[in-house]
């Protein structure tokens, strides 16, 4: 069976914990970009509490744009307030030295496409970094919601919120670096857990 999931910029544990339990994953490449999803967003936690990182688009809310066609912006230098925010929020996380100097590249080297980036982003973390032992491979049409002939159909499943995830997903809390200050938050970016917990998250998650 070849879970069916929605690409997105970082995206959070319960997205990653359907990546872990399977051997090959379909991602959704034949349908039209959607605002408001994981797609170009991701959820950190910060000094101040939640923090929201977006990728901006080239007519990023234009809704009839293929997905695989849509443009990352530079107007604004967002690569580095991005690297920016991750360092200060996970500057003291116990691997974040060990993570940093590779994950770096990802915000010096421009890519075209938010498609490309985020897939380029997620594979080095989940099979370089992490370990899994799985593929990836790219939906060739679009199928209507539900009806994904070779497996579960999870691309409605995920929000672009940190808070809201489906029942059957369990957080397993781990020591974040501001949880004497916010507690444990469930569900942020995998940014999070692979700082916090390195090789670690995917026992605990998966």
């Amino acid at each position: 069976m070849i879970p069916l999931l929605t690409l997105g910029y970082l995206p959070p544990l319960s997205w990653c914990s359907v990546v872990w339990k399977a051997e090959t994953v379909a991602l959704e490449a034949c349908d039209h970009y959607q605002k408001g999803t994981q797609r170009n967003g991701c959820y950190l936690v910060g000094a101040n509490g939640i923090q929201r990182l977006v990728i901006p688009l080239v007519k990023g809310k234009n809704q009839q744009t293929p997905i695989r066609e849509v443009r990352i912006s530079y107007d604004l230098p967002w690569q580095r307030q991005h690297w920016r925010s991750i360092k200060t929020a996970y500057g003291n996380a116990p691997f974040f030295e060990h993570y940093a100097g590779e994950i770096i590249r990802f915000y010096e080297r421009p890519y075209a496409f938010l498609f490309d980036y985020n897939l380029d982003l997620l594979q080095f973390i989940l099979q370089k970094k992490l370990g899994w032992k799985g593929s990836f491979k790219l939906t060739d049409q679009y199928y209507p919601k539900k009806e994904w002939p070779q497996g579960i159909d999870f691309r409605d499943t995920f929000t672009g919120s940190h808070e809201q995830f489906p029942d059957w997903y369990e957080p397993q809390p781990y020591a974040q670096v501001f949880s004497e200050r916010s507690g444990f938050i469930p569900n942020l970016s995998i940014l999070d857990a692979l700082f916090c917990q390195g090789k670690q998250v995917v026992n605990r998650e998966s």
